[in-house]
Formats: structure tokens, C-alpha cells, sequence
């Protein structure tokens, strides 16, 4: 599968400086770049989807672990579960798929859009009930 029409395409993988040295982020600073908590980014380590560098109690990300992030987040909006997510990982990488892990497949990724659009349908028919109760209600002119 490719997932290089995916925002955390490979050009993710190239922040490098002026040097030739790979640039490194602070979890402060994906945190705030890709809009989620430092937790959330603790849990990900925990769960082995990142592997930042430690610098005593610093925690410095490549622009690999940054590009990484991108998929797992990719995946996660998706609705894939976590070993999904490794699956998309190992594959984008090139690595094997881990073990106890799920293959990624053409058909798990068309499931997972057949369910995303029942869902779509389920909400667009939550909000036209909920239209409806709010044109029954009568106007009230503002004091």
C-alpha cells in the first residue's frame, strides 16, 4: 500500500538544517505543531509507535519520529486501531509488520470506509431531526 499521498509524506523525513544535520523537535514541539497533548505523545512511546532520543529527561524527536507522528495521527483520525496504525507504520518504513500485529489490506481499508460512510449518514440524519425540532420551536422575539 502507499501512503505517500498521506500529509506525513516523505518530505516529512527531510528536515534537515543548513549543516546536514537532522533537525530534532522537543515534544513541546510536535505537541503544539500537530495540536495534541503531551500525554497523547507519552502514550504513543508507551504503546511503541515512538522512539524519541533522550537527553536526560528531554525527549528529541527526528524528523523521522515527526514524520512517524504524522501517520499514527493519520491513522488514528481514520478510525484504524492501534496495531492498524503499526501495520501503516512497518509498511511505510518498510519494515515487516510487528508481530500479533493486523495486516493492512485493500479490504480492511475499504471496511473502514464503508463504516466511516454509515456513520456520515447516521449524523446527517441526527442533525436533519435535530433541524426539524428546532424549526417546531416557536421564534421568540429578542427583548
Amino acid at each position: 500500500m502507499d501512503f505517500t499521498s498521506f500529509e506525513a509524506d516523505r518530505s516529512l523525513d527531510a528536515s534537515v538544517s543548513a549543516t546536514g544535520e537532522t533537525e530534532l523537535f522537543t515534544i513541546g514541539d510536535l505537541a503544539r505543531e500537530f495540536d495534541i497533548t503531551l500525554r497523547a505523545l507519552r502514550f504513543y512511546e508507551d504503546k511503541g509507535l515512538l522512539s524519541p532520543r533522550r537527553e536526560g529527561l528531554t525527549r528529541l524527536y527526528s524528523a523521522a519520529e515527526r514524520a512517524r507522528l504524522a501517520i499514527i495521527l493519520k491513522g488514528k483520525k481514520l478510525g484504524f486501531t492501534l496495531a492498524e496504525i503499526k501495520s501503516m507504520v512497518a509498511l511505510r518504513e518498510g519494515g515487516p509488520v510487528p508481530a500479533g500485529g493486523l495486516a493492512l489490506t485493500r479490504e480492511k481499508c475499504v471496511e473502514q470506509l464503508g463504516l466511516l460512510e454509515q456513520q456520515k449518514r447516521e449524523v446527517e440524519e441526527a442533525i436533519g431531526e435535530l433541524r426539524q425540532m428546532i424549526a417546531a420551536f416557536p421564534v421568540r422575539a429578542a427583548a
